[in-house]
């Protein structure tokens, strides 16, 4: 797959390294604020002051884990991947290192004003317009970069992995634009140009493409290189990769509105969105197929390439995600499953089985071949692994059940057509789950800090031994 390989190309994987070790810290941090703000629903005591009270955290958690976890992994991937597939270092290594310290520094402001309760509050678009504009800045710096990178190549053919990320940088710089646009009153505060259900619209055309192009599109490119990659195999079906690629790009689009069914939206747009969302199954099946077969007549790997393992899980998530929330969108099943723990399972089956699983066997493939070394240990790797799988599958399961709890008690009438239960009674019931999401969330999180260790060890490893190497032999 990697191109012009008889002749040794000098990347430029600096940045590379840099945005990967920021990529398993940020992973690290995110997942223990996680952890922190589930503990605070089960034990309301927790919140005891503001700042760290789960209103204020929880928007640091989302934006730790997508943007400062997810965003360094997409962007240490994107470097990685355009350079490898295209014979050539980056059209600019100085506007490189810009986009690192640029989306540090947005990260830095994000932990010091969401504590604060600095916020726009709109999902997933809380941090203020000074740090919006900043965020528009480095991502176009990220964006042309990429996209010049490509221009650049030394090859004919632009592989499938480098459509993904591009696609995911086209939209999610006027997605982000469009749903930031306001108007400032103060350096931290600011007022939507957009009004009620328009500005509802657009929030969800925001989050869900979000979600649709930023977690699916480019990780679905970290995907298209790394599973390849690590099983040694081309892809099971370059032509099925590409109709992939344009059957999401051109359909993810008008999913959004599924979000806002039974509100002021008109109804034809909820219909819409879950007509499309619908749609929307047959690609991403198609790809998640893509991948698994891409391990035709290697599955016996499994048994020792534990970094295939996540990789291979990652997709059975992602076909079990992509398969849950358009049947969520479906009126009739929606009605259930609104406003209850059953999206956050929902989200969580793809956050953490989806994007974080893949995201990590990448960064283990990355680490191996950006330092030239072995991991430190496989058999942490290993650890890693069942630690991940189980803390997902014990946090999904507890929102599954809360939340189609929640839902049948919200609507359960007795005789005389009043409420069986009162909201107080449904919020004990949860209790139950919502500290087994916690457990859930904490194996996940020691997880992350196996794989922590276990990097650091190998880059101290490789460091010993280069540093080995270069001192001359004693006579």
């Amino acid at each position: 797959m990697d191109a012009a390989q008889a002749t040794p190309i000098k990347y430029d994987m600096d940045v590379v390294r840099w945005f990967s070790i920021a990529a398993v810290i940020y992973l690290v941090v995110g997942t223990l604020i996680g952890v922190w703000i589930a503990a605070e629903l089960a034990w309301p005591a927790l919140n005891f002051i503001p700042e760290i009270a789960f209103g204020r955290l929880r928007p640091l958690h989302t934006n730790a884990v997508i943007f400062a976890f997810g965003g360094c992994t997409l962007m240490a991937t994107g470097f990685y991947m355009v350079q490898r597939t295209g014979a050539t270092r980056l059209w600019s290594n100085g506007l490189a290192w810009f986009t690192f310290w640029g989306w540090n520094l947005v990260i830095v402001l994000a932990v010091i004003t969401l504590p604060l309760g600095i916020t726009q509050g709109k999902e997933y678009a809380e941090l203020a317009w000074p740090v919006d504009i900043l965020i528009a800045v480095v991502w176009l710096s990220f964006g042309l970069n990429h996209i010049m990178t490509v221009a650049i190549r030394k090859t004919s053919h632009i592989y499938v992995s480098n459509w993904f990320t591009m696609s995911m940088i086209v939209m999610i710089t006027y997605l982000h634009v469009v749903n930031s646009l306001a108007i400032p009153v103060s350096l931290a505060t600011s007022y939507s140009i957009f009004s009620g259900v328009q500005d509802a619209m657009i929030q969800w055309w925001w989050g869900h493409n979000a979600v649709g192009f930023y977690l699916t599109a480019g990780f679905l490119g970290i995907m298209y290189y790394f599973v390849p990659k690590q099983v040694g195999r081309p892809v099971f079906s370059y032509r099925l990769s590409v109709l992939h690629f344009w059957a999401l790009t051109f359909g993810y689009v008008w999913l959004g509105a599924h979000h806002l069914q039974y509100t002021a939206l008109p109804d034809w747009t909820g219909s819409l969105g879950a007509a499309v969302s619908l749609a929307m199954i047959i690609p991403s099946w198609g790809g998640a197929i893509n991948g698994m077969m891409t391990l035709s007549g290697a599955w016996d790997r499994l048994r020792t390439d534990y970094i295939l393992r996540f990789l291979v899980v990652a997709l059975a998530f992602y076909a079990m995600s992509t398969f849950e929330g358009p049947v969520m969108s479906i009126k009739t099943v929606n009605a259930l499953s609104h406003y209850t723990d059953w999206g956050i399972g929902h989200v969580h089956s793809g956050a953490l089985g989806w994007v974080a699983m893949v995201a990590i066997g990448a960064l283990y493939h990355m680490v191996k071949k950006l330092w030239n070394t072995e991991m430190y240990s496989d058999n942490l790797i290993n650890v890693h692994f069942w630690l991940s799988t189980i803390g997902t599958v014990v946090y999904v399961v507890a929102m599954w059940v809360s939340g189609i709890m929640q839902g049948l008690m919200w609507r359960d009438y007795d005789e005389y057509g009043a409420l069986t239960y009162t909201f107080v009674e449904s919020v004990s019931a949860m209790h139950p789950y919502y500290a087994m999401r916690t457990i859930g969330g904490l194996i996940f999180h020691l997880g992350t800090l196996v794989m922590l260790y276990n990097v650091v060890m190998t880059v101290r490893q490789a460091s010993a031994a280069r540093s080995t190497a270069a001192v001359p032999a004693q006579v």
